[in-house]
């Protein structure tokens, strides 16, 4: 029976001999694409009186939604954070290559800068869906200058700022603009924090508590005016304390506005988080949980040394520290490696694994409507696994824009 063309032009493509991830389960399912969207079948057959136009055997792998990562420094020699002229090119090198770690959307990642770095660096930085050319940006998420002192990790403590004197108009000065801006990482300790918190809300900025020594009250304090994330959970924090737990107190906090998730993120590279580590957050909040790679210039490089925005980093095997040091400075793990060494670490179920890297993004970011599902109605970008979760093919809109070498899909 051919498609009817009553209602599109588009071809209809059916992905046949599947596993798709849906509604927390994976389900043998065929899964159906048309303009860039996921399609509802029923309505494709008992509306439309229509069929597919083009059919792929997925040959048995899973089929799960695009990996969102929202804390990534750059990649194979490129620092989002180095001052140039032409910021775009190296994003777009760092969103092609992540295409075959199964990554359709990202937050290029500014850590602390001098201001002049951020007026330069941020113009130039747009959103932009994904396609052929790479995965889209989501925007871009800053991580300090507004950072404590003390857990600042690789962070160069001559740049930090804070917002104690001007508020709100300090941060706005120091980043020059916040239209590209999806994600603001801030040590909530620092005066008149809730001011701006509640400021960056009102901008439908996703605001993080990181780089902190706040205790439980003031993480607490932050969440009730609209911080709804944590960056990198355990590490550049104070330590979990049966008196005051600190941020990590807010995983099971009785004092969360009803109806308000605290999403949070975790570098489950086998380096910045213990397995144990990991299990514990994961029992205690497990639908909180974002993995991210929160990798640097040196992923997919070799050993050696290589800029991290103002400071130089060295990688020493999986290690990546600030040189001269044994301080951690971000990774060089991919997604899907994260991916892998979660469901491994933890024993969580394969969806669980999955939807940390791409529902959980996109709840966090606002964006599950269109994002991080496979529903109908939703942008048709997913990624095919074999049962080791390794990455098969990349599509975004439906469209196929990686495949592993020998793949025939």
């Amino acid at each position: 029976m051919p498609s009817n063309k009553s209602v599109s032009d588009a071809p209809i493509f059916q992905f046949t001999n599947c596993r798709i991830l849906k509604n927390h389960k994976l389900q043998r399912e065929d899964l159906w694409v048309r303009e860039g969207k996921i399609l509802n079948p029923e309505k494709l057959f008992f509306d439309e009186k229509g069929s597919a136009d083009i059919h792929v055997d997925c040959q048995n792998n899973l089929i799960a939604p695009g990996f969102i990562d929202t804390q990534i420094n750059g990649g194979f020699g490129v620092d989002f954070s180095m001052a140039k002229d032409d910021v775009s090119s190296g994003i777009s090198l760092v969103a092609q290559k992540i295409l075959s770690h199964g990554v359709t959307s990202f937050c290029p990642t500014l850590v602390t800068s001098p201001p002049s770095v951020y007026h330069q660096i941020l113009p130039q930085i747009h959103m932009a869906d994904g396609g052929l050319h790479g995965a889209g940006v989501l925007g871009v998420h800053l991580e300090g200058p507004f950072i404590s002192s003390e857990k600042r990790g690789a962070h160069p403590e001559r740049f930090l700022c804070s917002y104690e004197e001007g508020g709100f108009q300090d941060l706005l000065e120091t980043y020059g603009s916040l239209d590209k801006v999806t994600i603001i990482t801030l040590a909530p300790e620092i005066k008149r924090s809730s001011e701006v918190i509640t400021e960056l809300v009102k901008r439908r900025i996703c605001v993080s508590l990181g780089h902190s020594v706040a205790n439980l009250s003031q993480a607490e304090e932050a969440v009730k005016h609209g911080a709804t994330y944590i960056t990198h959970l355990f590490n550049a924090m104070l330590p979990f304390h049966h008196r005051d737990p600190g941020i990590v107190g807010l995983l099971t906090s009785d004092q969360i506005p009803k109806g308000q998730t605290v999403f949070y993120g975790m570098i489950a590279d086998g380096i910045h988080t213990n397995p144990a580590a990991l299990r514990l957050a994961h029992l205690a909040h497990p639908k909180g949980l974002v993995l991210v790679t929160d990798a640097i210039t040196a992923m997919g490089l070799g050993p050696g040394r290589h800029p991290l925005g103002q400071q130089v980093i060295e990688i020493e095997g999986l290690n990546a520290y600030v040189a001269g040091t044994k301080t951690l400075a971000g990774s060089i793990a991919t997604m899907d490696m994260c991916v892998r060494h979660f469901l491994e670490a933890t024993g969580c179920t394969v969806e669980s694994a999955l939807e940390a890297a791409s529902l959980h993004p996109a709840q966090m970011l606002g964006i599950e409507h269109r994002k991080g599902t496979l529903n109908y109605g939703a942008d048709a970008d997913f990624v095919l696994l074999d049962d080791d979760l390794n990455v098969q093919a990349t599509y975004i809109a439906g469209n196929r824009v990686w495949k592993k070498d020998l793949c025939t899909l």
